[in-house]
């Protein structure tokens, strides 16, 4: 394949994930929402795909540059390693997605690039201290996720404990800002990974020297987001919005409150966190705040048991994929 091809490939396999990655997270976004009444699937839908699309231009790129930069430098690489990990993130979103399990699209496209770079460039092309940052956003945040919806949730409580079921039409009304919220962080984080991996391509292939995240790519990557977001996952928004408990509206404000706070956050220093881990734990934290015996904790196991397997099963793909396209090119 010559350079133009190649190029070609790395935009649309990058697009691909990134719709993907738009297409999987939307029930973080929409799920709680729509199973609270407080709007339509279409109009919650829609909104979410707006304000995906907004927060790369608000937010910056520090996420972008962790994940393109920090977890292996791009001039120890190649461009079979950079197709393996967007293959093998993609394969991985498909298939929890046709299993209805909310995994994590950033677990797998780290898994997927630590899984290429090691068989595709060796360990020594591994800058562990990116590995442990990246590590520590994505395994820390549910934790954090989970805590700070809890927090909120026994907060508000405490402030609405004379309030009249009239607070409902308050706390439905009031999803439209924390909705908003929660998906200018989901685009801020999530459209970055694919705006890191792009850049990294581009510098492999000699595009450019330096890693500088075009404007080209940060407005493609957030379309490719916000329009996967339009489509919106079903199987998964049933899971977020029924599975766990009855979401109430008091529930949705909260856990869109708690999660927009936290992967906000984790954006602004650069930490490449899972929105679908974030909002699962602190729909998890509001529900048990108010009573525990209303959280069915067995589908929070089975979400559990997918969170651990994601790493490591799109290392493997991502290695099988590597030595598929290094075979016939």
């Amino acid at each position: 394949m010559n350079n133009q091809a190649l190029i070609i490939t790395l935009i649309v396999l990058a697009l691909s994930f990134d719709f993907l990655n738009g297409f999987h997270d939307s029930a973080n976004v929409v799920a709680t929402m729509i199973s609270s009444r407080a709007m339509s699937p279409r109009a919650a839908l829609t909104i979410a795909a707006l304000a995906d699309f907004a927060g790369p231009f608000l937010f910056g790129v520090a996420v972008a540059k962790t994940v393109g930069k920090e977890i292996a430098p791009p001039e120890l690489i190649t461009i079979q390693v950079v197709f393996a990990a967007l293959l093998s993130a993609s394969a991985w979103n498909i298939f929890t997605w046709y299993l209805a399990i909310p995994s994590s699209s950033s677990h797998a496209l780290i898994g997927g690039i630590l899984g290429a770079v090691l068989i595709g460039a060796g360990a020594q092309a591994i800058r562990m201290e990116g590995v442990w940052k990246v590590a520590l956003a994505l395994f820390i945040s549910p934790l954090i996720g989970f805590a700070v919806g809890m927090v909120a949730m026994r907060l508000i409580l405490w402030l609405a404990r004379s309030a009249t079921p009239k607070a409902n039409i308050f706390f439905k009304i009031a999803q439209l800002p924390t909705a908003v919220a929660l998906a200018l962080s989901h685009g801020t984080n999530g459209a970055q990974k694919t705006m890191g991996v792009i850049t990294m391509g581009l510098v492999v292939l000699g595009v450019q020297k330096d890693f500088v995240v075009p404007s080209w790519v940060v407005f493609a990557s957030a379309s490719a987001i916000a329009l996967g977001t339009a489509t919106g996952a079903w199987r998964l928004i049933h899971t977020l919005g029924a599975k766990f408990y009855r979401v109430r509206p008091i529930h949705s404000f909260t856990s869109q409150l708690s999660s927009a706070f936290v992967i906000l956050g984790a954006s602004a220093l650069g930490g490449p966190v899972s929105t679908t881990h974030v909002v699962s734990s602190s729909i998890i934290g509001a529900g048990a705040a108010q009573r525990k015996s209303q959280v069915r904790w067995g589908v929070m196991g089975e979400i559990i048991m997918a969170w651990v397997l994601t790493v490591p099963a799109s290392t493997a793909i991502a290695a099988l994929f590597y030595l598929l396209i290094n075979y016939f090119m």
